[in-house]
């Protein structure tokens, strides 16, 4: 089941209260928008990406990272499955989270995040299906890569950005979903890119 976890979206689609959709054209853009959500990140909140291997996950957490001052480049923990980053001044810690190895809810509860969620931001990625029950009130992001004809690409997602628009940079477009749920979202203006 690593990275494969589904969640029931029925479930989601009823507790959403917000969202927004954004084409970024590059790494250094979805960096931006990590800062930008990070202007919006506060101690408890819990953000869940979901995304293709090579959607920019790592990528746009990243920026969440210098959004919210951390200490310590912020890179993919795949295989140490979490990793704390200290805020350099005021201001949470950053606990960033990579659950493509982790097969079971109980593997989840073994990483005790509900022990730091409340006075953290904490960042799973590949936490689709798995870590929804830690917080009522969370994000949930969405990438997606254009991969052609292929399933699950920005063809499919949007047919406006199946146009072969390559940034002059080389990298390749992503569409970005961000669903609020909770109130703690509910009157919050979710960037869009």
């Amino acid at each position: 089941m690593s990275g494969a976890h589904r969640a029931d979206t029925s479930t989601r689609e009823e507790t959403a209260v917000g969202s927004s959709r954004a084409e970024v054209p590059s790494a250094e853009t979805m960096r931006d928008l990590g800062r930008a959500l990070a202007e919006l990140l506060r101690p408890g909140d819990l953000v869940v990406l979901s995304g293709d291997l090579g959607a920019g996950k790592t990528t746009l957490t990243q920026g969440i990272g210098r959004g919210l001052k951390v200490r310590g480049d912020v890179t993919s923990p795949t295989f140490v499955i979490a990793r704390v980053h200290p805020p350099l001044a005021d201001g949470p810690s950053l606990v960033h989270v990579d659950a493509y190895r982790l097969a079971s809810l109980e593997e989840v509860d073994d990483l005790d995040l509900d022990a730091t969620l409340g006075e953290s931001v904490t960042v799973v990625e590949w936490g689709e299906g798995l870590v929804e029950e830690l917080a009522a009130d969370r994000l949930e992001v969405r990438l997606l890569r254009r991969r052609g004809d292929e399933a699950g690409g920005l063809a499919d997602a949007d047919p406006d950005l199946a146009a072969d628009r390559a940034p002059s940079d080389g990298d390749e477009p992503r569409l970005v979903e961000i669903v609020g749920h909770g109130s703690r979202w509910r009157d919050v203006v979710l960037p869009a890119g």
